[in-house]
């Protein structure tokens, strides 16, 4: 397989934002459903098309996602966006499949010890519930154009807050089988934000040697200040599409202290200065940030880029200028 610098960057990059899951789920206090609609067309409007909406979980688990079936169904509205929502478990799938979801991520941690505390379940469990999954889809989509997407999503990838070092092996056994058992693509995540730029480019340049193509996305958290050089890092490897979340809200109930995921208008910023598209107007998701934070005041909101503000170097035009090319 290629080494990590025998790729080139992209040249435009997928961001997903999972503020109105990932995020919203680590606050104590319930974001009104029509706030998270506009949330979501705001997000849509500012160029965003990939936005993971919500998490089909026990709404006694988690209030914050007891209404994710109206969400998804608002989102389907909106032209062109990939819907995405978490799964924990088929019951799960089959409610996301049911409101018209067109991406599932399914969770499976590396460490035996997050997966005890966050879902009850083994990783080798989740791998054969994500089979049960991949199965139910088939059987929902035959004769169908249209078929929905599922993403192993290996969680605890770097490191987990419980067990502590996750071996890379640990993460490697699990890929052929979660492809085996139906998944069509492989996220890995940073969960708890215990990634370093060499870690990243080693796990992903040895997960890829398993997954090839099926390899495609990054999840990072902040929570030590790496994600934007963990993000640089698994681009040098062939990725080109990440999860960030809007004013890095969110994080890992297993991470104390942790800042959440990486901000997205943080990382559409360092993308676009480096003349990477990513189809995403900075102006408006400025906007979208003020609309977010007046609907979550008194939470802690992060982020570097909206407080210091755009370079003189980077005018208006020139910040939105990548967005033209992703929207053409």
């Amino acid at each position: 397989m290629p080494s990590p610098t025998e790729f080139s960057l992209p040249t435009h990059v997928t961001i997903r934002e999972v503020g109105p899951r990932d995020g919203l789920q680590s606050l104590a206090r319930v974001m009104p459903t029509e706030a998270k609609k506009q949330w979501i067309a705001r997000a849509y409007e500012a160029g965003l098309r990939e936005i993971e909406v919500g998490s089909f979980v026990p709404p006694k688990l988690l209030p914050q996602m007891a209404d994710s079936a109206e969400v998804v169904a608002f989102a389907k509205t909106l032209s062109g966006l990939n819907v995405v929502a978490l799964v924990p478990n088929l019951i799960g799938a089959q409610r996301a499949m049911d409101a018209g979801a067109d991406q599932l991520v399914m969770p499976i941690s590396a460490s035996i010890a997050h997966s005890r505390a966050n879902v009850r379940k083994m990783p080798d469990e989740m791998i054969d519930e994500l089979g049960r999954i991949a199965r139910e889809r088939d059987a929902r989509g035959a004769g169908s154009d249209t078929r929905v997407i599922i993403e192993g999503a290996i969680s605890t990838a770097f490191g987990c807050g419980i067990q502590g070092k996750v071996a890379h092996d640990d993460v490697l056994r699990l890929i052929a089988p979660a492809i085996d058992a139906g998944a069509d693509v492989i996220s890995l995540a940073d969960t708890v934000g215990y990634a370093d730029p060499a870690a990243v480019r080693k796990l992903f340049t040895a997960v890829r040697e398993v997954a090839g193509d099926r390899l495609y996305g990054g999840h990072f958290h902040d929570t030590r200040g790496l994600a934007l050089a963990n993000v640089i890092a698994a681009m040098d490897c062939g990725i080109a599409h990440f999860d960030s979340s809007l004013a890095g809200i969110g994080g890992c109930p297993f991470a104390p202290g942790a800042s959440g995921n990486v901000a997205t208008e943080d990382l559409v910023y360092m993308l676009q200065s480096m003349g990477i598209a990513t189809g995403i107007d900075l102006d408006r998701l400025f906007e979208v940030r003020r609309f977010v934070a007046r609907e979550l005041e008194g939470e802690e909101l992060h982020g570097v880029i909206f407080k210091a503000g755009l370079p003189k170097t980077m005018l208006p035009a020139a910040a939105s200028a990548s967005a033209a090319v992703a929207q053409a």
